[in-house]
């Protein structure tokens, strides 16, 4: 999925003759802290809600005035984790998207981001999720994708993250099935550490019920 199929046709840009008042007036229209600036196709850059304030003259043009734009955005060929990256590293809810010429072909919101990003990566698909816990150096994905398929199960999605001044990573894995007792215990038997799961398995709820009530048993005795 790249920055194109991303974008929104509900926030149209304003133009450099337009003012800062009618700036505050979309950005309130839109609910957005940031609107993109045009002068022809031209992208001028961001404008927020704060520059604004700082303007000589709110009411007057755009094109007439000393404007602080911020100049972010992704070409429209630009992979969707670019676009998570540059929304997360500028801190902006909107990213404007632009041809190779620099012309303006739309907006990316954070809204619009969140829903394609989710059937993208399959989060809406009925199955289970398990966190895996493991050191960076341990990381096989073909083993990994061996082990479940190994139970008749499918990898829809997976994600890894890790801190800079750790060796360890937490591996993400969105499956297509909901009961998932014999994965863990598969991946147990490879000495993976199974850091949290959610499913709305009953089997395992019961099972997991059960352990904790043997538990107490034993604490009583």
């Amino acid at each position: 999925m790249i920055s194109k199929d991303l974008m929104t046709p509900a926030l149209i840009p304003m133009k450099v003759n337009e003012t800062g008042t009618d700036a505050l007036f979309y950005m309130d229209e839109y609910r957005v802290s940031f609107i993109p600036v045009l002068d022809g196709e031209l992208f001028l850059g961001l404008l927020s809600e704060s520059d604004i304030f700082k303007l000589s003259d709110p009411d007057l043009p755009l094109a007439d005035q000393k404007v602080p734009y911020k100049m972010v955005y992704v070409n429209d060929s630009q992979h969707v984790f670019d676009v998570i990256r540059l929304m997360s590293d500028e801190k902006v809810t909107i990213l404007p998207v632009l041809d190779e010429n620099k012309h303006y072909k739309g907006c990316i919101s954070i809204n619009n981001l969140t829903e394609q990003f989710g059937r993208f990566t399959a989060i809406a698909s009925p199955g289970a999720i398990i966190i895996l816990e493991l050191n960076q150096n341990d990381y096989v994905l073909s083993q990994i994708a061996q082990i479940v398929e190994s139970q008749d199960m499918k990898i829809l999605s997976l994600f890894v993250s890790s801190e800079s001044d750790s060796t360890k990573m937490e591996l993400t894995i969105k499956l297509n099935k909901f009961e998932i007792q014999s994965l863990i215990k598969a991946l147990t038997r490879y000495n993976y550490i199974i850091k949290a799961t959610f499913t709305n398995d009953e089997k395992m709820v019961d099972d997991l019920l059960d352990r904790y009530n043997a538990l107490m048993n034993y604490l009583k005795l």
